[in-house]
């Protein structure tokens, strides 16, 4: 028997070696012919709809205020997702005049629109200087628009024709500017 044994394992491993049967194929019916399918017209896009009618509602801008005083007076600077000043209130002190300025350039004038929610003001923006990319408005200190920009609902709107919106919160930078520019 233990002679065997062996011969029993040597079986049994060339077996394992062995390549397995395959099961023979399962007849199938041919799938049917497909059907040309109608061709649909691609879908029209969709304007987003314009932020005067749902600027209280889009999300705020990714960013936050900074509250500096500079040489020229005191200024609050909105920094954007990229690290950068995309918009700015300014106190020019020597010249008693409020700034409004967003991140951006352009050779001709341009329309920048605060929208809050108990006002809405359009002023024509001028380049700032060569060397500097912002468009800047004045506006007096004492204009209700900035109180409005202050207290409306935690967030104002800043659009400029050629420069994404800003949906900017109202936070306290804000109305410390604007204190501090009276």
């Amino acid at each position: 028997m233990k002679a065997g044994l062996p011969l029993l394992a040597l079986t049994l491993a060339l077996a394992a070696c062995a390549p397995a049967a395959k099961a023979p194929p399962v007849a199938t019916a041919a799938p049917p012919p497909a059907r040309p399918q109608p061709q649909r017209p691609a879908p029209v896009p969709v304007a987003p709809a314009p932020i005067k009618d749902s600027w209280t509602d889009a999300s705020l801008t990714v960013g936050n205020w900074r509250y500096q005083i500079s040489a020229g007076g005191p200024i609050a600077v909105f920094i954007g997702a990229g690290g950068s000043g995309e918009f700015v209130m300014s106190c020019e002190t020597a010249n008693g005049r409020f700034g409004l300025w967003r991140a951006g350039t352009s050779a001709t004038p341009r329309a920048m629109t605060i929208r809050t929610e108990t006002a809405t003001r359009t002023f024509s923006v001028v380049q700032a200087e060569d060397t500097n990319p912002y468009l800047v408005a004045g506006i007096a200190p004492a204009d209700p628009l900035l109180d409005a920009m202050a207290l409306s609902k935690g967030r104002f709107a800043v659009e400029v024709e050629g420069t994404p919106a800003l949906i900017i919160p109202s936070y306290a930078e804000v109305s410390r500017v604007i204190e501090d520019c009276r």
